[in-house]
């Protein structure tokens, strides 16, 4: 059942609703979707899959809602980009809370992570509805700032690219990360490297 049919749910209700998306988030983040299956997310959320078909009707279910609220999480700090702000240093801000979201929420980046390489099967509309018209509207604004001679030639799509790469690698590839990097206070260090590389690059 949908959020929009469903009749509000008791306190009990909401707490298996959320032990079911987070039992769901961890399954699907280590298995992709086509790897998960019910019964482990069922098994994760110490619920039974009869119980947990009470609250979504499908695995595709269970999937659309964490996407759903992970989008919500996502494009926060895109969305807090202050227009009226110093430009490097809304920048700096926005490239310091996506590499903090990459340590605070690997599972969550790397779930968004499959989806998109699965070809966004399920993310499609959300993509064109929700992140695009952020994606333009912030790239216009920096484009704006350039424009004023606030900040160097840039193409303001690519930035916004770049900083997503550079940010959520140490999500996605974590395990790879914690190897190459054995020994050192990754983020860190890796804060230490992306504002020095960042803060040259917006210098005008």
């Amino acid at each position: 059942m949908d959020d929009a049919t469903q009749p509000k749910l008791s306190r009990i209700q909401q707490r298996n609703r959320t032990r079911i998306t987070d039992a769901a988030l961890e399954i699907f983040s280590q298995h992709g979707f086509r790897g998960a299956t019910l019964d482990q997310i069922a098994g994760e959320a110490g619920l039974s899959k009869p119980n947990l078909l009470y609250y979504f009707d499908s695995k595709e279910a269970i999937h659309v809602d964490v996407l759903n609220r992970l989008m919500e999480t996502w494009l926060a700090p895109l969305e807090a980009i202050d227009p009226q702000g110093e430009p490097r240093e809304e920048l700096l801000r926005y490239i310091r809370r996506k590499l903090e979201m990459a340590f605070e929420f690997p599972r969550e980046s790397r779930l968004f992570a499959n989806e998109i390489v699965q070809g966004a099967p399920r993310m499609g509309p959300h993509l064109e509805t929700g992140l695009k018209p952020l994606f333009e509207e912030k790239a216009a604004l920096i484009q704006s700032w350039i424009d004023a001679g606030r900040l160097p030639p840039l193409d303001p799509r690519h930035l916004i690219l770049s900083i997503w790469a550079t940010t959520q690698h140490y999500a996605d590839f974590e395990a790879q990360t914690r190897v190459l990097l054995e020994g050192s206070d990754v983020q860190q260090s890796a804060w230490a490297h992306l504002e020095a590389l960042y803060a040259r690059m917006l210098s005008c």
